[in-house]
């Protein structure tokens, strides 16, 4: 067993963290905001996890495994880990990967700032895989510095978007039951064929659930389970309450699980799991701006139109001045976008300072953070040339913070303008900019748009 790397430097916990953790920070579904905020959870139960980790992702169709897809060019498993180190009654996670990705899980725990995570060698099949995870927690384990757990959760490396609730309900239920496993209701009736091919019987759907993860377990019976269980079971075995039940008689208690727990098994699934990750990270805009103007400045009419145009996204406003404090507060409420208003300025003065702040708060190290430099500028009362050449600075600027996942963009608006045309700019410039937030497309990125 390898224990995590040493982090990089950096906050000791593994980077801004969203709804319902330990700390001041909040934790969230695959460590990302969906819903409102709660208080975080706890449970007087020593517990552990285990994901496997090895697989090849056959199904996928892709020469990568697909617990290390990027999304968000972050590797999946990745958010899987954010998921359930935002639980801090969890006390240690073990990863199970293969020999040859056993580096690149190194390099994704020190680069993301992981924590609280063991490396074990993942076995030839999944069961496999978890018993070598489940022999690490053992008493019995030379040089360990796990302890053993009173109970231990058993899910997957890619199934993202679990919440602390399904993990404290099943965690709960394994106490008291010996084993627990989240269910969801059948999508499609099952069916089973004869040896020609054609329709033997059919299930009554209302009657069957679908297993899903995560399940949890007393570790002295899954363990127990694992070290009597038959080759074939290590082998072709895929159903861990199974092993339970088999070989130490201990009966599931089926807990009702969200439809967050579906599996990242296709390609299509990823494209799923990005589109779900950019909408859960778009929730909220923070726009940069002087705060002692007065209800008439141009920047409060921006933010009044986002607002009317965006009812459902969260808009916020505040100052540069005292920014690393209010900044604080914007990173604990986990806003992923910025508005940074510039009025009567080509200059990058303030975007700059706001920029600089996010690259010292490592705020960018898990999701991509945007940023729209907004500038208001009057087009007779500065050569059109000069104006220009200043604004195109942006570029550069673009490509400096692209590399700490900044994506930057400028959004040109004309003022002074006529009331109605000014009202119509406003409102091409909040589609402009809640289009780059919800798609976060790099190639808007270094572009300087006009409204």
């Amino acid at each position: 067993m390898e224990p995590e790397p040493p982090a990089a430097s950096g906050p000791a916990e593994p980077g801004p963290r969203l709804r319902g953790g330990c700390g001041a920070a909040h934790a969230a579904s695959a460590s990302l905001p969906s819903g409102p905020e709660a208080e975080p959870r706890r449970c007087a139960l020593a517990v552990a996890a285990v994901l496997p980790a090895g697989g090849s992702g056959e199904r996928m169709g892709v020469p990568t495994p697909k617990q290390f897809c990027p999304i968000l060019e972050r590797p999946l498993i990745s958010y899987t880990l954010q998921a359930m180190e935002r639980v801090c009654w969890i006390k240690d996670i073990v990863v199970a990967v293969t020999r040859e990705n056993m580096e690149a899980m190194k390099g994704i725990i020190q680069r993301y700032q992981h924590s609280r995570i063991s490396l074990v060698e993942a076995g030839v099949t999944r069961h496999r895989s978890i018993f070598n995870g489940l022999k690490a927690l053992a008493e019995d384990q030379p040089h360990s510095k796990l302890s053993k757990p009173e109970v231990v959760i058993i899910h997957d490396a890619v199934r993202p978007f679990v919440e602390e609730d399904v993990l404290l309900k099943v965690a709960t239920a394994a106490k008291e039951h010996g084993a627990a496993g989240a269910i969801r209701p059948l999508v499609s009736t099952v069916i089973s064929p004869s040896a020609d091919g054609c329709l033997d019987h059919s299930l009554e759907r209302a009657r069957y659930r679908a297993s899903e993860m995560p399940q949890a377990f007393l570790y002295d019976v899954i363990y127990a389970a694992y070290q009597q269980c038959s080759d074939y079971d290590l082998e072709f075995g895929t159903e861990c309450l199974q092993l339970a039940l088999k070989y130490c008689h201990v009966k599931a208690k089926l807990v009702d699980g969200s439809p967050d727990l579906w599996k990242v098994t296709y390609k299509r699934d990823l494209y799923a799991a990005e589109s779900i990750i950019k909408e859960r990270i778009s929730q909220q805009i923070c726009i940069v701006m002087d705060d002692e103007e007065d209800e008439e400045h141009v920047g409060r009419l921006l933010e009044e139109t986002l607002k009317n145009e965006l009812n459902h996204v969260k808009v916020t406003s505040g100052p540069l001045c005292h920014a690393g404090r209010h900044l604080h507060q914007v990173i604990l409420e986990q806003c992923y976008s910025f508005v940074c208003v510039n009025v009567m300025t080509s200059e990058f003065e303030e975007t700059q300072k706001l920029l600089n702040l996010l690259k010292e708060s490592n705020f960018s190290i898990l999701y991509p953070v945007v940023v729209i430099s907004v500038h208001f500028l009057d087009y007779k009362s500065v050569p059109f040339d000069r104006k220009m050449e200043n604004l195109m600075q942006i570029r550069e600027l673009a490509k400096e913070v692209k590399k700490r996942n900044i994506l930057l963009c400028g959004l040109l608006i004309y003022y002074p303008q006529e009331e109605q045309k000014l009202q119509e700019s406003l409102r091409q410039g909040a589609t402009i900019i809640a289009t780059f937030i919800k798609e976060r497309n790099s190639a808007f990125v270094g572009q300087l748009l006009t409204a």
